[in-house]
């Protein structure tokens, strides 16, 4: 098993980019997990604690299930990879039956963060894009899809967002083996992922 790792800021498009390597890829051959699968369970706070959680900090992370389930992957043991609710910014007491696949992409923006985890990665890329872009994409998706207002958005990014991704995400990319930069679609980066992929899993 090949396991690509895929960390950059908030709304920085790693989904764009997910969706633009598996694009060209055998059916089947890959599978993706998501990092806000593994936030910890926050069932023993009210609605308003969890919606006052620092989301951004590493340690809103569980990474030890995550490592336990890349392990049990990589061994060709299937998953049940937890499912979490943005409207009750909690896990929920479903799971997505996870099975081993030639390829996994593991994408997020702390997986970089975490030593363990980036360890296990045979491939690191950190998609970049620029802070007001980021901002405008974060403040779309939280506003439209996740049922936070405005107000609470902003406040959100100015006390944990911007300075989270300050003090521990943008320090990550260090780590990466190809840096991506995601304001317009970038053939070349893409192209050469493919090509690597495509190496390893002939």
């Amino acid at each position: 098993m090949l396991i690509i790792g895929i960390a950059g800021g908030t709304g920085c498009g790693k989904t764009t980019v997910v969706n633009q390597i598996i694009n060209e890829l055998p059916t089947g051959e890959v599978g993706v997990i998501s990092q806000d699968s593994y936030y910890r369970d926050l069932s023993h706070l009210d609605l308003e604690e969890r919606r006052n959680t620092n989301f951004d900090h590493p340690k809103s992370i569980d990474f030890d299930l995550l490592e336990r389930h890349l392990t049990l992957l990589r061994s060709g043991i299937s998953v049940a990879q937890p499912v979490y609710s943005f409207l009750e910014c909690n896990r929920t007491d479903k799971t997505i039956a996870t099975k081993p696949t030639k390829v996994l992409i593991v994408e997020g923006i702390l997986i970089l963060t975490n030593p363990t985890i980036r360890d296990m990665f045979d491939i690191k890329i950190y998609v970049h894009a620029d802070s007001d872009e980021r901002l405008i994409r974060r403040v779309k998706r939280d506003v439209n899809e996740r049922g936070w207002n405005l107000d609470e958005t902003l406040q959100k990014y100015q006390t944990n967002i911007k300075p989270m991704h300050e003090q521990f995400i943008e320090p990550s990319k260090e780590y990466a083996d190809i840096i991506i930069p995601n304001n317009t679609y970038n053939t070349v980066a893409i192209d050469i992922v493919r090509t690597i992929i495509n190496q390893k899993i002939v």
